[in-house]
């Protein structure tokens, strides 16, 4: 069988489409989510996302996307040449691997016992975004709730973010309301990281049932979610910045869930 020859033409319909689906806007219209690189494919194939259409560079290819191409379905594969592969990159040194997938959507999860849960209210910036959901992965969160319209979790900066963490663990988009409502019917204690709280975040209980809540880089938690907490925490500022990156604060406070959970296991082993 004869190997098809790659699409040269920068003006070629495919590339310019794939031009236009770096914008939100148009990845909406089409219903699609646009992933680039071998491992963020390799992540969400293993996670069961359907690819729609698969674009290839052999020329770029490094030995994982090498791999993960040799793993796809030949008959959604399409070839581009180096100079089209890079005018559809959202990468300044691209891989080779770039696909079309179906949106995951996944439902709120049956959470039993002591579940611990990340909900992040407005986060606009792919970079923070996809960053806490590296963390969380890290963490082994039960469940994220991204909750807003402004966050994009389609965006190619939140999926490179997270090295594909997005499509390893439930991160369900949803709107406030439902969101409260939820999180009460299931039990939670809402903890609302804000830099207000009178108590240090290491000095706060964070096991059990907990929904730990961060909201975007400028505004913060909403009054609204402040209101509902039962618990407030905050992180200590000695220097003249008075807050932190929200990926750095949200990594800070899920680490210490983590190892107040960790001991708690550890004592009762005991």
């Amino acid at each position: 069988m004869s190997v098809p020859e790659p699409i040269n033409s920068l003006q070629n319909s495919q590339v310019k489409r794939l031009v236009r689906l770096k914008s939100r806007r148009e990845r909406e219209a089409e219903g699609v989510w646009l992933i680039e690189g071998a491992r963020e494919l390799g992540r969400a194939q293993g996670s069961g996302v359907q690819f729609l259409e698969v674009f290839a560079c052999p020329e770029l290819y490094s030995g994982e996307a090498a791999a993960v191409s040799g793993r796809l379905e030949p008959g959604i594969l399409t070839l581009l040449s180096r100079a089209a592969f890079e005018k559809a990159s959202h990468r300044e040194n691209p891989d080779g691997l770039l696909a079309l997938a179906v949106p995951p959507s996944p439902a709120l999860p049956q959470v039993d016992g002591a579940a611990l849960l990340l909900v992040l209210m407005g986060l606009e910036k792919p970079g923070n975004l996809g960053a806490l959901l590296r963390t969380a992965d890290g963490v082994g969160v039960d469940a994220v709730l991204v909750v807003g319209e402004g966050t994009d979790l389609g965006n190619p900066g939140v999926i490179r973010a997270s090295q594909g963490s997005l499509f390893t663990q439930r991160v369900i988009a949803l709107p406030e309301q439902v969101a409260l409502v939820w999180l009460r019917e299931q039990g939670f204690r809402l903890v609302a990281c804000t830099p207000e709280a009178a108590t240090l975040y290491w000095n706060a209980p964070l096991t059990g049932r907990v929904a730990l809540c961060l909201g975007s880089e400028h505004g913060g938690l909403p009054e609204t979610w402040r209101a509902q907490a039962e618990l407030r925490v905050g992180i200590p500022m000695r220097g003249q910045a008075d807050s932190l990156n929200v990926s750095v604060a949200g990594a800070l406070v899920l680490y210490e869930a983590l190892r107040q959970r960790q001991q708690a296991t550890v004592s009762v082993a005991k």
